[in-house]
């Protein structure tokens, strides 16, 4: 059997490895670097994917999440809806910028915005309201819109992990993770869904007006060089990473499947194993499984455990935003969110990756279930 890893970009390399060569070296012949055919290509080819009228690159999806609060004009104080469970860029971003995060639990199941919890925590002062997509399914992005069009709040969709999710609104239309909201982010780190061999990530958003703001921002607040009508940022997609992206973006779906496949094996052997909770698909989401998670009691006993069989895995995330070091000051106690801080105890993501195969499968699923069996609660 070949060594497990938790993410194995080299063989996904392999396989497409003569047009990624091939796009690479077209970049080099043209010399253009940055902001060049390719960048503009896969823009193009993105927003044609997504279904949405414009798509502006950056250089990583923290700079997505930035620039997507600084476009909508907010100020000092302003107030930030966001689950507590989510990777700390979605909160960093907002304390960066001088505002004040405001945090949800999440739903047990889903791992996403309570949406029981999201009325009671908007105030006169909420601004914006940036709901996660985690681990690859929709956050319930139905409910969420009415509410913030309720309260005329635009939302920010942080995508970083669910590109190619397809999510279904009340009124039975169907739309991609990151196109729903007000603006939706992207990450493309490399063990991403979609994801370059360095750093990248996307905006989108169907408003004309916002996404002539968002593409000033990234060019240091410039739409004519040398004349600025705005703060902004240094935030590019360079044409090689750009041009990787373009080349991967036509075998995502392909990529999609394979992940769903490799899901449901695991969802098979854990079948009826008392100790072991697996993903659940919301009823208006599909899940592209960027990572395929379960909870278990001794958890960490458990990491240990593959790990001393050559397995790797990783937990995703210990400790929820609100009782992280950084941000104890905005007032958090313990307890404040239960379902998180449970969660946080509990969860571990097993290896998922597009080249994953049974015999593998097979050997992690073994020891995940030998565990469980022999360390009841």
């Amino acid at each position: 059997m070949q060594p497990i890893q938790m993410v194995d970009l080299r063989n996904q390399y392999l396989k497409i490895k003569s047009a990624i060569d091939h796009s690479l070296q077209e970049v080099i012949d043209t010399t253009a670097f940055i902001k060049g055919p390719a960048e503009q290509r896969f823009a193009r080819n993105l927003a044609d994917f997504l279904n949405v009228k414009h798509v502006i690159t950056c250089a990583n999806g923290t700079d997505a999440l930035q620039i997507a609060l600084m476009a909508l004009g907010l100020q000092y104080g302003d107030e930030v809806i966001t689950p507590t469970f989510t990777y700390i860029a979605t909160v960093e971003v907002v304390a960066l910028l001088g505002l004040k995060p405001v945090f949800v639990d999440v739903n047990p199941e889903t791992y996403t915005m309570d949406i029981g919890k999201l009325q009671a925590a908007i105030t006169p002062r909420t601004r914006a309201i940036v709901p996660v997509h985690l681990y690859g399914m929709s956050a319930d992005m139905d409910a969420i819109l009415q509410t913030a069009n309720q309260y005329n709040i635009p939302v920010i969709e942080d995508n970083a992990q669910a590109i190619g999710a397809e999510c279904t609104l009340s009124d039975g239309s169907k739309a991609k993770t990151g196109t729903m909201g007000t603006i939706g982010s992207f990450s493309f780190y490399p063990s991403k869904n979609l994801g370059c061999y360095g750093d990248g990530g996307a905006l989108c958003t169907n408003d004309d007006l916002l996404a002539e703001k968002l593409r000033m921002i990234c060019n240091h607040g410039q739409k004519v060089t040398y004349y600025f009508d705005c703060i902004g940022v240094n935030s590019r997609l360079d044409s090689m990473q750009a041009a990787i992206l373009d080349v991967k973006l036509k075998f995502l779906n392909e990529y999609t499947s394979l992940r769903q496949a490799h899901a449901k094996k695991y969802d098979a052997a854990f079948t009826n194993i008392t100790g072991i909770v697996t993903p659940q698909i919301a009823s208006y989401s599909t899940h592209v499984f960027h990572q395929y998670t379960i909870r278990v009691q001794n958890r960490d006993a458990l990491k240990s455990y593959l790990q001393e069989h050559g397995v790797p895995s990783m937990v995703y995330y210990p400790l929820p935003a609100h009782l992280q070091k950084a941000y104890l000051h905005y007032g958090y106690q313990v307890g404040d969110f239960p379902i998180s801080e449970r969660i946080c105890k509990e969860v571990i993501s097993l290896p998922m990756h597009t080249e994953l195969n049974d015999e593998q499968i097979n050997f992690i699923t073994s020891l995940v279930i030998d565990f469980v069996n022999n360390n009841p609660k």
